[in-house]
């Protein structure tokens, strides 16, 4: 399929060549907007507080990658990460939390700012025949693994009236297998919650 530029009515037109003949089609945008007003009321009705619900996002840091955290409880969550480390050597991040909120520690003007912390695992995944371990690459054919235990502590400001939160984490690591290390993750992210 070709795009052709927009037309004035605000409509595309696009062709699609066959051997014989062309066959021009028009699709017109013009309805979308009256429809945009209307998407844009419903949407926040569709989220919800950043204490309750689904929220998926993103983390930049080491690892950098998606983030989803789901309220079990009114001061606890399940917080998963599916990552990419881009240091030492390249390696995919996976970890599962249950993390604990403190919502009265720091007070705010506006918003809250919960302290969170809790126990989790982590797994990281090398496969291209180098691996980072207690501070140097090593060389291994194959894929490497390793799995530990985490402990993450972070800060999340949650918006008054926005269905959407910043946060902040270092998560010291217990290496267990293949054999004991301490290491850090750590980053800062953002998330979307829906109902």
């Amino acid at each position: 399929m070709l795009l052709a530029p927009a037309l004035s009515d605000g409509s595309l037109k696009h062709w699609e060549k066959t051997t014989s003949t062309t066959t021009y089609h028009v699709l017109n945008f013009a309805h979308m907007k009256k429809l945009l007003p209307l998407i844009l009321f419903i949407a926040p009705l569709a989220s919800s507080a950043q204490d309750s619900g689904f929220g998926l996002g993103l983390v930049i840091g080491e690892p950098t990658g998606i983030s989803a955290k789901y309220w079990v409880a009114g001061d606890r969550a399940l917080d998963f990460g599916l990552a990419w480390g881009l240091g030492h050597g390249g390696y995919v991040h996976l970890h599962g939390d249950y993390l604990f909120h403190n919502m009265d520690l720091i007070k705010v003007g506006k918003g809250r700012l919960p302290l969170y912390y809790g126990p989790g695992l982590r797994m990281r995944s090398w496969n291209n025949g180098r691996y980072w371990h207690r501070g140097r690459y090593y060389d291994h054919d194959g894929t490497h693994l390793d799995l530990g235990i985490r402990f993450p502590v972070g800060l999340a400001y949650l918006f008054d009236g926005a269905p959407v939160d910043v946060f902040l984490e270092l998560a010291p690591t217990l290496d267990l297998v293949p054999s004991t290390s301490v290491d850090f993750d750590g980053g800062i992210g953002f998330r979307y919650w829906f109902n």
